[in-house]
């Protein structure tokens, strides 16, 4: 059987259509058993999301469920220490290795440099790479 483009949007829109509503009533059981869940362990929005910031940006203190204890939590990132040493030289330019890649490392690795031969002996020798 033949269909022509119109006849198959015109099935790509109904199916779309009884997606949507199959989508509706799974999420609405879904939400059901949440709110079920959360009103049978007695679970606050704490409990759930973590500590919530104020209009300050400082983080109020949560009561933590037992599951959430010792879990970071986004006012506890940790921080990156910099690199204070140069990783890769090439004509009195440097790079430490983090971030982005300057315009000349890239340029030099298209030209054919290998990154091993831009690195920076001097510092590799007298310092681990972090």
């Amino acid at each position: 059987m033949a269909k022509n483009l119109k006849q198959v949007l015109a099935q790509i829109d109904s199916l779309q259509k009884q997606a949507e509503q199959l989508r509706e009533k799974e999420v609405s059981g879904v939400v059901g058993r949440i709110k079920e869940a959360i009103a049978h362990y007695g679970l606050t929005v704490e409990d759930l999301f973590g500590a919530r910031k104020t209009k300050a940006g400082t983080a109020t203190p949560s009561r933590k469920s037992k599951a959430a204890k010792g879990a970071k939590t986004r006012a506890t990132k940790s921080k990156k220490s910099p690199v204070s040493f140069p990783m890769y030289g090439l004509n009195g330019k440097t790079w430490t290795g983090k971030g982005r890649r300057p315009k000349w490392f890239v340029e030099a690795l298209a030209a054919g440099k290998k990154p091993e031969e831009m690195q920076v002996q001097e510092f590799l020798d007298e310092k681990p790479r972090q």
